[in-house]
């Protein structure tokens, strides 16, 4: 909410579509489910003050499909909601969700199913108090924790299992007690501030299979689970539920544990998992039996070193996967799609780094004390005044202006139209700093356009040349703002041979968190950071460095992106615009005038990080960047 404050917003969405065919009422208490559980990771003072947001899809008129929005709609707004203590200030509504047309005579239509699309939004006290899926291998002994929201019911219809079978089936989830769920949030936040929780993820939406692996996959290792808790101990109050003859359907126990498996495993019932230290499994377990939930809570498992996802029963192995080879599988249809979308080089790159069992993942090695801040002598004296320079469609300038003034500048909102009208000099400015974001709409050479805006307007261009050619001046690019200060390289002292850069070799706008390294440069901005090596956000589609203008061999690189493994790379999508020897950031001889892809602006707080390494504080090794601009200027 700040650049000074750790409070946040938390957003989630929730959604059943499938399950209103069977049940249209419960697909919308399933949505408000799910869309709370998923919520429920970061940290919420009280389930009241979440407010939904619902999005309401049918089609009107089509027989059935009126009563089914109006059962929904009760079930919802009118009986889970209030129960819940929740309220729905907003939403829309899509009734038209039926076409028809005519083909050579023929009348014809397709009418899509009763949709709640839900999103929940509430403040958070601390954003950075976030649980994600990743598992943590790194504390000690830990167990795998399940809270079955379904109460071992493991209704199938709808589910992805369902779907892959060709079937709908004809029980479906609910949310049968809004007071289970709401003792489970709770509980959760109650842990969560506590911090005995360390991965967090929803059942609902792919079953307890799918959210053990994408938790392994997230965490690079793998898991077995000790299924027998799940599956036999609960035989035979479910052939009570389902009417079953247990005689008549069931022969054997295998017979019966192999059908229950399917069940706990696929079933898209409410529930979430948890990892939680073995030292704090107990106290986890009193906290759920004391709010109710004693029945729905079961340790499954635990990660292993192996690698590989397992299932056990009795000490034997029922199912055991690589880990890898189960990441394929899950990332195959997005490869294929990717495929046919994009550069098809960089989609089979990225689908082959999935088999990379090495793969550590990101890690951070800055080479400098994060805690040091070398500018702090120079806060006290008057901030020089630094230009945030931006262009229509830029939208990076508030980040930009907030780091730098965290070191010690003043931040002043320069339109490109208040110098070429002359209401701006850049006589009045001791830094510039060209801001990201989509400047003309985004459109392919957007940043030489704005370049252009600058070279073949007379003002302008004396401004800018002006500005450069002092010897007490310095400027960054970033995104647009590199791109476009590449373009500006015939009027930048030592820029002659800086590249141009085009699109992306992935044919796409790339967003990612990606790893980093600052080579040795004269550029003062990356004064003492040399040989560090961190993550950092990319979010562009132009970034590819390209010398069809430039010498290659001439350039002085200030910024490489590298590997899991620390090497200079070229490979996707660890390097995500496929420029040369990891090319993505360059410098002039004096280093005042440094230009970068990456958005160090974006993550100069540690809270700002997607990733980050236990043990900092608030300052995140970016801001170091900031911080050398202002001990340069004195």
């Amino acid at each position: 909410m700040g650049y000074s404050s750790q409070c946040g917003e938390a957003f989630a969405l929730g959604e059943r579509a499938p399950i209103a065919l069977i049940n249209p009422a419960a697909s919308g208490r399933m949505a408000v489910g799910e869309a709370l559980l998923n919520l429920a990771s970061a940290r919420v003072e009280k389930i009241g003050d979440v407010k939904l947001s619902a999005n309401w899809m049918a089609a009107a008129g089509f027989p059935g499909e009126d009563a089914a929005l109006y059962d929904t709609v009760k079930a919802v707004g009118l009986a889970l909601c209030p129960a819940l203590g929740i309220s729905i200030p907003v939403g829309k509504d899509s009734l038209s969700m039926r076409s028809v047309w005519e083909d050579n005579g023929e009348k014809k239509s397709v009418t899509a199913p009763l949709s709640l699309i839900v999103t929940a939004f509430a403040p958070t006290p601390d954003a950075a108090a976030t649980l994600t899926p990743q598992l943590r291998t790194d504390l000690g002994d830990t167990d795998l924790i399940l809270i079955d929201l379904g109460c071992g019911r493991n209704r199938l219809g709808g589910s992805a299992l369902a779907q892959v079978y060709k079937q709908i089936g004809n029980t479906c989830p609910d949310l049968d007690s809004p007071v289970q769920l709401k003792a489970c949030f709770d509980t959760v936040q109650a842990l969560n501030a506590a911090g005995k929780l360390l991965a967090y993820h929803d059942r609902s939406d792919g079953g307890l299979w799918a959210a053990l692996c994408e938790m392994a996959f997230a965490g690079h290792c793998g898991v077995t689970i000790e299924s027998d808790e799940l599956c036999l101990d609960r035989f035979r109050v479910e052939i009570e539920q389902e009417g079953m003859d247990e005689d008549a359907e069931i022969i054997t126990e295998h017979e019966t544990y192999s059908a229950r498996a399917y069940g706990v495993l696929f079933t898209e019932e409410l529930g979430v998992l948890l990892q939680v230290r073995r030292a704090d499994t107990a106290e986890v377990m009193k906290a759920f039996i004391d709010a109710g939930l004693r029945s729905e809570f079961h340790v499954i498992g635990s990660i292993n070193s192996t690698d590989r996802i397992q299932v056990v029963r009795n000490e034997a192995l029922i199912l055991d996967f690589s880990r890898a080879e189960l990441h394929c599988a899950w990332s195959e249809t997005s490869y294929q799609i990717q495929r046919l979308r994009d550069n098809p080089a960089c989609a089979e790159s990225e689908f082959a780094q999935l088999q990379n069992t090495a793969d550590s993942g990101l890690f951070a090695k800055p080479n400098f004390d994060l805690n040091h801040n070398i500018s702090a002598p120079f806060i006290a004296q008057a901030r020089p005044r630094i230009a945030i320079l931006r262009e229509q469609g830029v939208n990076g300038e508030v980040e930009m202006a907030a780091a730098f003034d965290r070191a010690g500048f003043e931040a002043v909102d320069v339109h490109m139209s208040d110098i070429i009208s002359g209401r701006v000099a850049l006589s009045a400015f001791r830094g510039l700093a060209a801001c990201g974001g989509f400047s003309y709409g985004d459109v392919l050479g957007a940043g030489e356009g704005w370049a252009k805006s600058i070279l073949f307007n007379p003002r302008a261009r004396d401004e800018f040349e002006a500005f450069f050619g002092r010897d007490d001046s310095f400027a960054l690019g970033v995104c647009n703002g590199c791109q476009m200060m590449s373009n500006l390289k015939s009027i930048i002292p030592g820029a002659q041979h800086w590249p141009k850069f085009t699109r992306n070799l992935s044919e796409q706008f790339e967003a990612r968190f990606v790893m980093v390294e600052v080579p040795d440069s004269p550029s003062i901005l990356f004064d003492g950071m040399v040989g560090s090596q961190m993550p950092v956000v990319v979010s562009h589609g132009e970034g590819y460095a390209n010398f069809e203008t430039g010498d290659a061999s001439q350039v002085i690189g200030a910024l490489r992106y590298i590997d899991n493994a620390g090497r200079v790379t070229e490979t996707y999508p660890m390097n995500p615009n496929g420029s040369a020897n990891g090319l993505t950031g360059v410098t002039t001889p004096d280093g005042r005038f440094t230009l970068m892809m990456p958005h160090p602006e974006r993550v100069f707080r540690t809270v700002q990080h997607s990733w980050h390494p236990d043990g900092w504080g608030e300052d995140a090794p970016w801001l170091r960047l900031f911080r050398n601009a202002r001990k340069w200027v004195g």
